[in-house]
């Protein structure tokens, strides 16, 4: 059975002969050439670079224990006490970081979500809580929107149904960008808030909530639909309170009859351009629906991504009297609630991400 430091050594020596091939054929002018092939190879290269850079850094630290070693063996009691602790310090601790390296580049090299460089489709829903729940919907929108521009990801609004009084009841928009994803995956679920609402007159905290459900895009050659399968009604858009806002029947609903999912638009002025947009999230939850079905049946408990909005189940917590967001999948809790509501998301999405490769490498070690 090989030692521990053989799969190791193994496992280097593959990230480095494939990213050497990656380097090369992205040298290649005929690579260059072929827009499609460069951008997949690229991306390739991209996310393998981060695990190629922990292997250097594997190699200089087993230099290192090395070099160490062999002037502690090599002597022959030719070192003072003070020399020969010296490098007893820096064998321990080179041995220590590979220790650490080893374990951050199996955790690197866990099999990604093969969906990770999709674009998505984020819909959020006010939930539990009335007109609150509707404003937070819209701070949620917000905090994304603003995230997408960090990451400098392209945003798309897909449809929105306003609030009267403020926020949204519903808001559906486009993240576009290689990896979006992967970025984005981690924010699905039920969001809670804890605040005092702006007509809450004797100061009392609230609770409410909005779910997130992120969707992967797919092309028409990812999922087929079968046009005999639609229903499509058209009617007049509305905007908040019912009042009609369009003169012409350019509001879309397409109900997919085998599924029963229905999914309506009316942003757009044009019937065109609304079934086209209602076309893209019906794609997208189609194939989010059979991911469900093929991961229910390898994992029968595992929960779907979005609840029913009750306000005791939540992914995270945004505390407005104390200033604090809790994500309750990674136990983490950040004391920046202003920054967070601007889209500084990064510690979250890292520590979710770690945590999944974590989960990862133990179901496949079981």
């Amino acid at each position: 059975m090989a030692t521990e430091s053989t799969v190791i050594e193994r496992l280097i020596d593959q990230i480095e002969q494939r990213y050497d091939e990656l380097t090369g054929q992205l040298a290649d002018p005929a690579v260059m050439a072929d827009r499609n092939r460069y951008t997949e190879l690229a991306r390739n290269h991209r996310e393998l670079s981060a695990a190629h850079a922990l292997a250097e850094e594997y190699r200089r630290a087993e230099s290192d224990a090395a070099g160490a070693e062999e002037l502690l063996e090599g002597t022959d009691g030719g070192l003072d006490a003070a020399d020969r602790r010296e490098f007893q310090e820096e064998l321990t601790t080179a041995r220590a970081r590979m220790e650490q390296l080893a374990e951050q580049l199996r955790l690197e090299m866990v099999e990604r979500d093969p969906n990770d460089s999709k674009n998505v489709i984020v819909e959020i829903r006010s939930g539990a809580g009335g007109d609150e729940a509707a404003l937070f919907a819209g701070d949620l929108y917000r905090m994304l929107t603003k995230y997408a521009e960090r990451r400098s990801f392209k945003t798309e609004g897909l449809n929105h149904s306003p609030s009267p009084a403020g926020g949204f009841k519903d808001v559906t928009f486009a993240v576009k960008g290689d990896g979006a994803y992967s970025v984005f995956k981690y924010e699905a679920g039920v969001h809670r808030v804890q605040r005092v609402p702006a007509t809450e007159s004797q100061g009392r905290i609230h609770t409410s909530t909005a779910t997130v459900a992120v969707l992967p895009e797919v092309e028409d050659v990812e999922v087929a639909v079968d046009p005999n399968d639609l229903q499509i009604d058209v009617y007049r858009s509305s905007g908040p309170g019912g009042q009609s806002v369009n003169t012409t029947d350019s509001a879309v609903r397409i109900t997919h009859r085998p599924t029963g999912l229905v999914v309506s638009m009316q942003d757009e002025k044009s019937q065109l351009q609304n079934r086209e947009r209602a076309l893209r999230v019906l794609r997208a939850r189609l194939y989010e629906h059979a991911l469900r079905e093929q991961q229910a049946e390898l994992a029968a408990d595992r929960r779907a991504q979005v609840g029913t909005g009750e306000r005791s189940e939540k992914v995270r917590t945004y505390n407005f009297p104390q200033g604090r967001v809790t994500d309750h999948r990674i136990k983490h809790t950040a004391h920046n609630l202003e920054a967070v509501l601007e889209g500084d998301l990064s510690e979250f999405t890292d520590g979710l991400a770690a945590d999944e490769r974590r989960r990862k490498l133990e179901a496949q070690a079981a």
